[in-house]
């Protein structure tokens, strides 16, 4: 099975006969008809994360996000940088294909970024379901510090930043992964699902510290029950590539599929 018999049938498995015509879901490295050894998925093919999939005798990268530093993955810009000819080198030189699987996982039939969250953290019976805004749960109630824990042992991080009375009691949860905390496009968008919603506490990826931030700050601070949770990028959208290999596998004819963790970026001073 060559890499290009690969992407179809994920594609197809996720939107059918649809396909975007602008997308950065591209080959980034390596050539589609290459015949596939072994699949990795992952969340970014960071060097580490190509060294291990080498390891394994996998010899096609599937990574949710960019492999070149920005988030079209152009490289007009690199030319003669030394990072990105020592990594492009590492790739070439193992014959390593990459694709990036972004758009498509977030428009299939279910996000499967938050399907394999879900999974991951068990809350698919609270699910408050015939909303205009997904992912919203109402959960049994807890304070802020135990879901804060909740998500912190469940994940294995070090450190969790939370805004909030830390024994704030919670029970409507809006979980926005990834860049979903920024607003996609709409800085305003978090601050309405909470009113819209009536939302105790947002569990978040990235933030801007000026729009969801200072909202629920200035909230609390105004005596209103809500609270914020952040995660960070990785550690909210991980779990869709984790659980991908549960649903690749009978797609791509015995192929050996294996999640590797790129792992949270960050290391802390205590």
């Amino acid at each position: 099975m060559t890499a290009n018999q690969v992407i179809d049938r994920i594609l197809t498995d996720s939107c059918g006969d649809f396909r975007l015509e602008k997308t950065c879901d591209l080959i980034i490295s390596g050539r589609g008809d290459t015949e596939v050894k072994g699949i990795a998925t992952t969340f970014m093919a960071t060097v580490d994360v190509i060294h291990r999939a080498i390891e394994i005798g996998a010899n096609m990268i599937i990574t949710h996000e960019p492999t070149y530093f920005t988030g079209s993955d152009r490289t007009d810009w690199l030319k003669g940088d030394q990072v990105y000819n020592a990594k492009k080198k590492l790739l070439d030189d193992n014959k390593i294909v990459i694709w990036r699987y972004h758009d498509h996982m977030h428009m299939a039939k279910t996000d499967r970024i938050y399907d394999g969250l879900l999974k991951e953290i068990g809350w698919e019976k609270y699910l408050i379901k015939g909303q205009k805004h997904p992912h919203c749960y109402e959960i049994e109630e807890t304070t802020l510090s135990d879901l804060a824990k909740f998500f912190k042992d469940k994940f294995s991080m070090d450190v969790v930043q939370y805004i909030g009375d830390r024994d704030m009691k919670c029970k409507r949860v809006a979980i926005l992964v990834g860049g979903g905390s920024l607003g996609l496009g709409r800085e305003e968008m978090p601050m309405e699902l909470i009113r819209d919603m009536d939302i105790d506490v947002v569990v978040c990826g990235e933030i801007t510290e000026w729009t969801l931030c200072a909202y629920i700050n200035d909230a609390q601070m105004l005596g209103f029950n809500k609270g914020m949770i952040v995660l960070g990028h990785e550690r909210t959208e991980e779990w869709g590539m984790k659980h991908m290999v549960d649903w690749l596998k009978p797609l791509v004819n015995g192929v050996p599929v294996t999640f590797i963790s790129a792992g949270e970026p960050f290391k802390y001073l205590y």
